[in-house]
């Protein structure tokens, strides 16, 4: 196949096509324990042939795809061996990935309900049971996103809206001071660039003391808020971390959504990672309060182990998303806010991300996820003991499956022992800082990570 017949062949070449690609991944897959999870340094010789693809001569299809297979074999972290114990990059489930598969198929444009009801109809129910499972009100909405930050963006939007109704017109100049949102220190920083984003500056995010183990300190939360409001400033949005990049710590969100409340201000909980633990049956307690949340955000490619990029902002207040992202436009057909995303979320066009999750939760049910949390949780407490008899020191008490440890020569010897893990191979693991300090830092997302992989890892780490 060349030139357009490449880009539209009949449907009997897609079959080969299609088979042939499937048959390359299925041995990608089972090869993958051959592999290293660490990434190598590109070549000049692959650099060299990546630029001489100047499309002027046509290729086939099928070199060109293996081409790419065998580059992304060795040049990038392997986040789907079982060996990665690093960031919340989970290895996809099958059934997500059969539903890129199939939302490539049919292509539909997701933010307008009148081209693709079943599909909406299908995103919405999710969104709506994932709402239900976390406890939100009857009546709750949102819309799934590209992924955390556009969620937590969202969350912005709808806090400064839900404060000033003329926001959304006039902008921050109707707020007679400076609008002012709170984190934690240990929180992901993205939140600056939202506030940039927002149009309300970076000074604007108040970055809260921690009580020493990662937390939020909520008496801290309430002081800085206090001074804030006797300063002059609006304070509009508290957000609460449950499960922080770095040490998988919750902040305690009782606290914060009372406190949120009491100032008449938005609560959201940034639950990108930890959200999952709504499956849970043991481990659900661990997020009591998220149910006070105004909104929530949720990545589906996280723990939910989806293919990326699939966030959910969730809400137990749809009308104010659909006061900020509202729109008309004559092209369009006429909309329902109800139904359209277009008007009540920020993208115009979108993936129909939500199928990755639909058959996800169909195929193994709340049990199955739940299963799958609580296994990732018992392999991390695993490789957390295995090192506390060898001697290390836990420095994180996270309920979330991510282990925090310092070697026995302590806190500057993290990093010689992070480089002796990714030249060895297996492995992937990472370094983060703790309070202040740094840490090696592990955490289980592979479903296919077993007991044998923590053993050989920590017994690696205690004799290297």
């Amino acid at each position: 196949m060349h030139g357009r017949d490449a880009l539209f062949p009949d449907f009997d070449q897609i079959t080969d096509a299609e088979n042939a690609l499937t048959e390359r991944l299925s041995q990608a897959r089972r090869d993958y324990a051959n592999r290293k999870a660490t990434s190598a340094e590109l070549t000049p010789d692959w650099l060299g042939e990546l630029k001489s693809k100047q499309f002027d001569q046509a290729e086939e299809l099928e070199p060109l795809m293996d081409w790419v297979i065998n580059a992304l074999d060795v040049g990038s972290v392997q986040m789907t061996h079982p060996g990665y114990l690093g960031l919340f990059n989970p290895a996809p489930t099958f059934a997500s990935e059969c539903a890129d598969r199939i939302a490539s198929a049919f292509n539909p444009q997701i933010c307008v309900y009148s081209h693709a009801p079943a599909a909406v109809e299908i995103e919405q129910h999710v969104i709506n049971e994932l709402a239900r499972r976390a406890g939100l009100p009857k009546g709750s909405g949102g819309h799934f996103t590209s992924g955390g930050a556009e969620a937590n963006s969202a969350a912005v939007l709808c806090a400064l809206q839900a404060k000033c109704p003329e926001y959304s017109d006039k902008g921050i100049y109707e707020f007679g001071g400076q609008p002012t949102i709170y984190v934690s220190k240990e929180s992901h920083l993205a939140w600056l660039k939202m506030a940039h984003s927002a149009g309300i500056g970076r000074n604007a995010v108040r970055l809260i003391a921690t009580d020493g183990q990662g937390q939020m300190d909520a008496s801290c939360l309430a002081t800085a808020i206090d001074e804030d409001s006797k300063n002059g400033c609006v304070p509009v949005l508290i957000v609460a971390t449950a499960g922080t990049t770095n040490a998988g710590m919750i902040d305690p969100l009782k606290p914060c959504g009372a406190l949120a409340r009491e100032q008449g201000m938005w609560f959201h909980v940034d639950a990108a990672w930890g959200g999952a633990m709504i499956a849970s049956t043991e481990g659900r307690t661990a997020l009591d309060g998220i149910e006070l949340a105004d909104s929530i955000t949720i990545d589906a490619h996280k723990w939910f182990a989806t293919t990326m990029g699939a966030g959910m902002f969730l809400t137990s207040r749809p009308d104010i998303p659909a006061q900020v992202f509202r729109i008309s436009a004559s092209y369009m057909p006429e909309s329902e806010a109800a139904k359209d995303f277009y008007v009540n979320s920020n993208q115009w066009s979108r993936r129909f991300v939500g199928l990755r999750l639909f058959l996800a939760l169909g195929a193994a049910g709340w049990d199955g996820y739940g299963d799958h949390v609580e296994r990732t949780i018992r392999l991390t407490n695993r490789f957390t003991e295995n090192l506390r008899n060898a001697g290390w020191t836990k420095a994180n008490q996270s309920l979330m499956g991510v282990s925090c440890m310092v070697p026995p020569e302590g806190h500057d010897a993290v990093q010689r022992y992070v480089d002796a893990v990714h030249e060895d191979g297996r492995f992937w693991i990472s370094k983060a800082m703790f309070e202040g300090k740094p840490v090696l830092r592990a955490c289980v997302t592979n479903g296919r990570t077993d007991e044998a992989i923590i053993d050989q890892l920590t017994e690696f780490l205690t004799t290297v």
